[in-house]
């Protein structure tokens, strides 16, 4: 006997009831099963932009897993110039930024290798006569600054406006390393510099740079000062009166100077949160801890940062800009 109307309508009415019952439970399933919750966000992303290869005979691999150790999401690996026996060199014993770095074909190759987290500069001796002709053409291949200047020149030498003339022709920073009688001759007068380049954004780092962020640092002998920061220093004013002046926060030096007086640093940060980028400039093999200085440089600029905004300017934001990344 065939079913009546009524009854079919009732049966189709019932199945679709069961069907809605049993797809809502598995859907309800499916989301106790995920938990209900958004994934965690990816940490947020650090720049670097002062490492070295083969810094110390660190081994490529391990300054691969150093960064991503510290977090560091993009590395900007500086290049030494070529090995010579010559005054900007010290005869020789400062070959190699006096770390055993290499030069610009292996920071290129590694970078080219480790394309999403690494961008190479481009270095040589100023004063060897193909100095320009051999950073511009890494800079031609995308090499994204003039790093690092660590020779024994007078840092207004003709030798050395080559290559600022250089640095505003292709719109690249460039990082100094500040070593009162080392490195850098004359950092009292680098604003003249500063002045007839005013196109060419410059970074300092490195002992003196350091030092001079204290008004009372009086002997340019003393490279890693201790004790109380009266602000005002020469660093602070060239970073506060020239817009093409920044500042690298690496290496012991720039820790020494975040962390020798916790009073000054906070509002160091405000005064110059757009100036201030991080670096690392660290040879060890862990890349955290307390044996780690770049480790330890972030954690000062998490400590010391007096907005959260600011903290990431020093960490990220400056250098997307400075960098153009």
């Amino acid at each position: 006997m065939n079913p009546s109307t009524t009854d079919r309508k009732r049966s189709v009415r019932d199945f679709s009831r069961r069907e809605f019952l049993a797809t809502s439970g598995i859907g309800l399933a499916g989301i106790a099963f995920t938990g209900c919750t958004t994934p965690p966000a990816p940490p947020a992303p650090i720049i670097d932009i002062h490492q070295h290869v083969n810094y110390s005979n660190r081994p490529d691999d391990v300054l691969l897993h150093h960064q991503r150790a510290m977090g560091v999401t993009t590395t900007i690996l500086l290049p030494a110039g070529r090995a010579m026996k010559n005054a900007a060199t010290h005869d020789g014993d400062s070959n190699g930024l006096e770390a055993k770095a290499f030069g610009n074909e292996a920071c290129y190759q590694f970078a080219r290798a480790h394309r999403k987290e690494f961008l190479c500069a481009a270095n040589e001796v100023p004063d060897f006569e193909g100095a320009a002709g051999e950073i511009e053409r890494y800079l031609k291949l995308g090499a994204v600054m003039i790093a690092e200047q660590k020779f024994g020149l007078e840092c207004d030498a003709p030798a050395m406006q080559k290559l600022y003339a250089l640095a505003q022709a292709y719109n690249v920073p460039v990082l100094m390393h500040w070593q009162f009688e080392r490195y850098n001759y004359g950092f009292e007068r680098f604003n003249r510099m500063l002045e007839k380049y005013p196109h060419v954004n410059f970074i300092g780092h490195a002992q003196t740079w350091w030092a001079n962020v204290d008004q009372n640092h009086r002997d340019q002998t003393v490279l890693y000062p201790k004790g109380p920061v009266t602000p005002g220093g020469l660093t602070e004013r060239y970073l506060a009166d020239y817009p093409n002046m920044f500042g690298d926060l690496s290496a012991g030096s720039g820790l020494n100077a975040l962390t020798r007086d916790e009073s000054f640093t906070p509002g160091f940060f405000q005064r110059h949160q757009d100036k201030l980028m991080y670096g690392s400039d660290c040879n060890d093999h862990a890349g955290e801890g307390p044996q780690c200085q770049g480790a330890e440089t972030i954690a000062a600029v998490r400590r010391f940062a007096p907005k959260h905004a600011i903290e990431r300017k020093l960490l990220h934001g400056n250098a997307k800009r400075l960098f153009r990344l």
